[in-house]
């Protein structure tokens, strides 16, 4: 809509319909006069209906019904009307607010009826279009002319001069009759093209490009049309001794002199006169006039002399070939000017082949792109632009090459060259990072809902097999149906592990001890014709890790290599100990420098193909023919290898097998600790009748209903409820604390842990199960009660009757430090 108002060419060409966006007055129907004549209408119908028949109450019936009918449509019509002039508003509003350039429309009165975003940048705030040069007589007349002769002529422009944040801008302004009745005006404003080349050259000295030359000594100052600094790099602070920012504003008068001999002496801040080099490079319109800016390269240099403009090219090729970057100069025509050692060796071309355009080293299909990006940044329509392209010399990674609008001399534009493939790696890992976390609290979520479901299902299952024996008809079918329950529930274990928010149970351990003990398991998963090889390094360090979840990283690692190799082959798990300086060697950037414990699991199978290794460890993806892989094998072993603490790497190749590298921190501990671990680990509650009243509080109905069936035959006494005020209440009704209480975590209203808080300000040793569908880790931060312990769903009726059997048993000294949850 707006490029059709306002064409780059010729500003303010085409017309604009701004019908439904009018005033009252200017409406297309006058809404109120066809009411009157409505009316009018009506009581002369009236009055002959009732000089006619003689019955008047029916002529005054018919009258009220006509004025009714009248002022329904009349409210409905101004409301559309109404309606029509927002909607109207609210679309040019939205159109408007996507142009880069500052676009307004005022009524007939000067009033803004609207303006977009570009428009207070540009005009710093949404003054009247009439007053951007100010708000006196004398300010407005230009303005007020450029409207006049815009609704004569259909449009008109003008310059002006703003002050902008305290700054001088000269502003094109253009006018466009808008041939609506309310005799809107459109404008346009634009940044004169002074302006726009005096901010493009401060750019330049404040930006890349005067960083670069910094780096090298080279001072670069932007001047306005008076020699007063507008810009300078950081060199020129250190060859002048001022600070950067107390050259700005001073005049260049004040700074340099000039000897008899032609020699510049710079004005240094210890009053000393620092003999330099100044190139000067003054700016002008193209179409020609009057120079309103300068750009000068400054060099600390003896003897000196000022180079003249028409050398500023020579200088300027002479300082690019010394730096140690990348750099190259391209004219208007998009030809190279030169090209320093450092861009040759870049793009590995030597330096007498040097190419006659950047086409020239990029691939074909890359071409086209970086010509248009060169030929604008070159004419200075575009102040500066990266690209990212390939190289014809075969290499696989691109190169990132930032073009620049210089001017200098013939020297319209800058390239330099930058080899971020590092970064890039870098990037990547974090997105995947990033993808993978987000996915995995979408699974901790949903494990969450289904945990509660399958506590349910498996706590009646077991209620009912309770009343069946292994003759039984049903039994088998009941038993299936508890099989097939514990299966959702290692998947949802699966995802939990995954999103590393599985309850771990870690302890510390050898890594050689843990495969020992699979090594008869392994034997039987790869059968006959596979053969199993497990090599183990010397003075391997401990590891803290959850057993059961570390077998099952091997399981799936070792049934994953057989699946590859297609029934004969070789798997090989190799343990060994790698230090500080051999982890900065592996160059894993996200692995920091450490003693780690490394289990190597490699396979001869067909290897992984390259564009799917970094995609093996995400949720439901497989190579596997469909029924032949859920996709969550690889998924689950990242999350308890990263959960745990450690770092897992994928290397395989195309028909040569693949190696699954596990890096696991090595462990601190002492030895008594450790058996200390071990032996609490191994210790289980072997009866589980009990007595003793317990208070059960949970939200969900079906869990709290199969939980209070399977301790009631157990022995215990249970009371019930579905939240924590209600919790609170049978709690200070009763005559005698409760034995325990058990209570989830996450409740509405009151959550589980403010409920234990309340209840042992009234019973300080009141004892606690928690039971949550969210794993322990998760909750170990918002659960900040002492001597509490920990139950995650979905449990059995024995696993409930097990950890409550333990914890009334126990001993009330066996305190912990607030914020940790007992094991």
């Amino acid at each position: 809509m707006i490029a059709r108002l306002f064409s780059r060419e010729e500003p303010g060409l085409e017309s604009a319909d701004l019908t439904g966006g009018l005033p009252p007055e200017a409406a297309v129907m006058p809404y109120g006069w066809v009411a009157a004549i409505v009316v009018a209408l009506g009581l002369a119908s009236a009055g002959l209906i009732g000089w006619s028949t003689g019955f008047w109450e029916v002529s005054f019936l018919y009258f009220a019904l006509m004025v009714g009918a009248a002022a329904v449509a009349f409210s409905w019509a101004s409301g559309r009307q109404e309606r029509t002039e927002g909607a109207s508003r609210a679309l040019v509003r939205a159109a408007i607010d996507n142009q880069p350039d500052a676009v307004a429309v005022t009524d007939r009165h000067g009033a803004l009826v609207v303006a977009n975003a570009a428009y207070g940048t540009i005009c710093g705030g949404y003054p009247s279009p009439f007053e951007l040069a100010g708000i006196g007589p004398d300010e407005r007349a230009p303005l007020e002319k450029l409207a006049m002769q815009a609704r004569r002529d259909g449009k008109a422009r003008a310059g002006v001069t703003r002050m902008v944040n305290g700054k001088r801008s000269e502003l094109d302004v253009f006018c466009r009759r808008a041939g609506d009745p309310a005799a809107h005006l459109l404008w346009l404003v634009r940044p004169s093209e002074r302006s726009l080349t005096l901010a493009g050259a401060v750019d330049v000295a404040a930006g890349h490009v005067g960083d670069w030359l910094s780096q090298a000594e080279v001072g670069l100052i932007t001047a306005d049309g008076d020699g007063q600094v507008l810009a300078v790099n950081a060199a020129c602070g250190r060859i002048s001794g001022y600070e950067a920012d107390a050259l700005m504003g001073r005049s260049l008068a004040a700074l340099f002199t000039l000897t008899e001999d032609n020699e510049v002496l710079l004005r240094a801040a210890d009053g000393a006169a620092v003999p330099v080099r100044l190139a000067e490079i003054p700016l002008a319109p193209q179409a020609g006039g009057s120079v309103f800016g300068y750009v000068y390269l400054l060099i600390k240099e003896t003897p000196n002399m000022v180079v003249a403009s028409g050398a500023a090219d020579d200088v300027a090729h002479g300082l690019l070939g010394s730096l140690p970057f990348g750099f190259a100069t391209v004219d208007r025509d998009s030809r190279f000017r030169s090209i320093n050692r450092a861009f040759t060796a870049a793009v590995a071309i030597k330096p007498e082949a040097t190419p006659l355009y950047p086409v020239d080293l990029v691939h074909e299909e890359d071409a086209s792109m970086l010509a248009d990006v060169v030929r604008s940044v070159a004419s200075g329509r575009i102040a500066s632009r990266d690209v990212q392209v390939r190289l014809r010399t075969g290499r696989p990674d691109p190169v990132r090459l930032t073009i620049t609008h210089i001017g200098l001399g013939d020297a319209a534009a800058v390239l330099s060259l930058r080899d971020d493939a590092e970064q890039r790696r870098l990037q990547q890992q974090v997105t995947q990072a990033t993808k993978m976390q987000a996915v995995g609290q979408l699974a901790g979520g949903i494990a969450h809902d289904f945990n509660n479901i399958l506590t349910a299902i498996i706590g009646y299952c077991d209620l009912i097999l309770l009343r069946h024996a292994p003759g039984d008809a049903d039994f088998g079918d009941l038993n299936q149906i508890r099989q097939n329950a514990n299966r959702a529930a290692n998947l949802v274990r699966q995802l939990l592990a995954f999103s590393r928010q599985q309850t771990l149970r870690p302890q510390v351990l050898q890594v050689s001890d843990v495969l020992a003990e699979l090594s008869n398991l392994l034997k039987r998963l790869m059968g006959e014709t596979i053969t199993l090889n497990m090599i183990h390094g010397r003075n391997l360090g401990p590891v803290r890790a959850d057993p059961g979840q570390l077998e099952q990283v091997i399981v799936n690692l070792a049934v994953n290599g057989r699946d590859a190799m297609g029934g004969s082959g070789e798997l090989t798990i190799r343990t060994y100990q790698v230090g500080p300086e051999e982890v900065k060697k592996l160059g894993y950037q996200i692995m920091p420098p450490a003693d780690y414990v490394v289990m190597a699991v490699t396979d001869t199978g067909h290897g992984i193909a390259k564009e799917h290794l970094g995609k093996i460890f995400e949720p439901f993806f497989t190579t596997k023919e469909v029924g032949k892989g859920t996709g969550l094998g690889l998924s689950t072993v990242y999350g308890i290898v990263k959960q745990t603490g450690g770092f897992i790497f994928a290397d395989s190749e195309v028909g040569r097998g693949t190696t699954f590298s596990i890096y696991l921190p090595v462990h601190a501990a002492l030895p008594e600790t450790q058996a200390s671990e071990e032996a609490k680990a191994k210790e289980a509650v072997s009866d589980t009748w009990g007595h003793g009243t317990v208070l059960l509080v949970e939200d969900e109905a079906m869990v709290r209903a199969v939980a209070k069936r399977a301790l009631e035959r157990k022995g215990y006494e249970v009371l019930t409820a579905n939240n924590g005020e209600e919790a609170l209440e049978v709690i200070e009704g009763l005559e005698e604390p409760v034995d325990l209480l058990i209570s989830d975590v996450v409740m509405p209203s009151m959550d589980g842990p403010t409920l234990v808080r309340h209840a042992r300000d009234l019973y300080p040793d009141l004892k606690i199960i928690f039971i949550s569908g969210y794993a322990e880790e998760q909750l170990r931060r918002s659960i900040d009660v002492p001597d509490v312990s920990f139950l995650p769903k979905p449990f059995s009726v024995q696993e409930l009757a097990e950890a409550v059997r333990e914890v009334i048993s126990r001993k009330p000294t066996q305190n912990e430090s607030a914020g940790k949850i007992s094991r």
